[in-house]
């Protein structure tokens, strides 16, 4: 089975949109209740001229403020974010980000066009794709699957249902019209 019709799809398809973002100066307490409140797992962290900085995750929360015990009253975004946000184009097909996320060994790229960001793509964006991405290759299978024609067409009788046709095709040595080509 051939994945070629994935390399095809491109971020900008799967793209979580539109961002997500808090400042830098974010103390970490309000930024758990952006994540909560808007069902999400990382937020863009975002400098004094809007543009994109850092992530902070769940995860980061997890390892830089809680396992370590700190105080969160004094705790801000720049604090415990991973940066560089790591960015990709809407156009770069998502096979290219997954392997970018692979080598980087991250869950989440920014999506930027024209120097803005435009969007977030996860590995969970990617896995919603999976269901469609398999009914498409089995419809493809299908399709593939019916017997080989080849050659151009003729003008005679169906080897099968003996009607004339001026549309014969070789199928398996076989001369057919369009009908029983379909069967």
């Amino acid at each position: 089975m051939s994945l070629e019709i994935t390399s095809k799809m491109l971020v900008r398809e799967a793209m979580s949109s539109p961002v997500i973002s808090v400042s830098e100066h974010t103390d970490i307490t309000k930024l758990a209740k952006v994540m909560k409140d808007q069902n999400v797992g990382a937020v863009i962290v975002t400098n004094e001229e809007e543009q994109p900085v850092g992530i902070v995750t769940e995860r980061d929360i997890v390892t830089r403020v809680v396992a370590q015990v700190r105080d969160q009253c004094k705790i801000v975004a720049k604090s415990v974010m991973s940066s560089p946000l790591r960015v990709v184009e809407p156009e770069m097909s998502l096979m290219e980000a997954m392997r970018l996320m692979d080598q980087l060994n991250i869950r989440r790229l920014g999506v930027m066009y024209k120097n803005q960001l435009v969007g977030v793509i996860s590995d969970r964006n990617i896995i919603r794709l999976v269901p469609t991405i398999v009914e498409i290759l089995k419809e493809k299978q299908e399709i593939n699957n019916v017997s080989s024609v080849s050659g151009p067409s003729i003008t005679g009788y169906c080897d099968r249902c003996e009607s004339y046709s001026n549309n014969l095709r070789v199928v398996d040595g076989e001369f057919l019209c369009k009908d029983c080509r379909m069967e």
